[in-house]
């Protein structure tokens, strides 16, 4: 018997939590989408959809931020079958951190086999300007250097390995499949890649904060991603992330700056409609050559 069975995290209870959710409907999803802050719009997209909200999902958690729907939507992408978490779940909401990566393990059990993931992040790269988009190839999890992992306690073999390699945490194809796709849609000019740092939240950044892990190599800081990130490569998918540059992290003591959270979701509906074109025209190559290596 596991630890995690007392608090709706264990095998058994995200079998039947991802049976409830396949008897459902019909939808067989392979590519699974987590919406970020003000990123919603992306699950709005898919057709002949059938919702759930989560506090009527069996075990799920309840999704507390503005700007995070709280739904979790099965429906086509241009075809392809998807399910779409409309916000997702953070530490600062008070869950450990087997909760809020809970999703993306039901995800591996109703057969999803590919991961996008979305967040509204910070920009420490001083090249990067407010409305870029970051291509994650890489994170920083500075919860973990506390103990703080999502796969903390005993491991049940049958989600993956008891020491899983983060190596290759972000998948290299598909990031240069988003690379390609965005240069073919005109994105260019404000599509970068970067490495994501992760933070406890909800306080934002101190400047001495945003020095540190800018001289630590971290390109760009948020409150989310790294954690689902960690879960499903346990799980054994891939992973593709994005973060939509919301704002410019203060690194001056003589700025005025202040971030907030209101400019976050201002500047993810400016974008939005621009990462939606990239992400869905990107599921639609992934999906098409998921038994091979070419994703052109």
């Amino acid at each position: 018997m596991f630890p995690e069975a007392n608090n709706g995290y264990s095998y058994e209870d995200c079998k039947a939590t991802a049976d409830w959710l396949l008897a459902q409907t019909d939808v067989r999803p392979k590519v699974g989408i987590v919406c970020g802050s003000g990123l919603g719009g992306l699950a709005d997209m898919l057709k002949d959809q059938v919702a759930f909200n989560y506090k009527d999902i069996p075990n799920f958690p309840q999704s507390t931020v503005h700007g995070h729907a709280g739904r979790l939507v099965f429906g086509t992408l241009k075809g392809r079958a998807c399910v779409c978490m409309q916000g997702r779940f953070h530490l600062y909401e008070g869950y450990p951190a087997q909760k809020i990566t809970l999703p993306m393990r039901i995800f591996k059990l109703i057969g999803v086999e590919t991961v996008i993931l979305t967040n509204a992040a910070g920009g420490l790269n001083q090249d990067f300007k407010v409305g870029d988009i970051m291509i994650i190839k890489d994170h920083i999890n500075m919860p973990g250097f506390a103990g703080n992992n999502p796969l903390a306690g005993p491991n049940d073999e049958r989600f993956g390995v008891r020491f899983p390699c983060m190596s290759d945490a972000y998948d290299r194809e598909l990031q240069q499949l988003a690379m390609d796709v965005g240069q073919e849609l005109g994105l260019g000019d404000f599509l970068k890649e970067g490495v994501y740092c992760v933070l406890g939240g909800p306080s934002f950044e101190t400047i001495a904060e945003c020095r540190m892990l800018y001289r630590l190599g971290a390109d760009a800081v948020g409150m989310s991603t790294s954690h689902e990130v960690i879960v499903a490569r346990h799980c054994g998918m891939r992973c593709f992330a994005l973060s939509l540059i919301t704002n410019q992290a203060v690194m001056d003591y003589d700025s005025a700056e202040k971030a907030n959270h209101e400019e976050v979701l201002q500047i993810g509906k400016q974008r939005a409609e621009q990462l939606e074109r990239l992400v869905s025209t990107m599921v639609t190559r992934i999906e098409h050559n998921i038994n091979s290596n070419n994703y052109a």
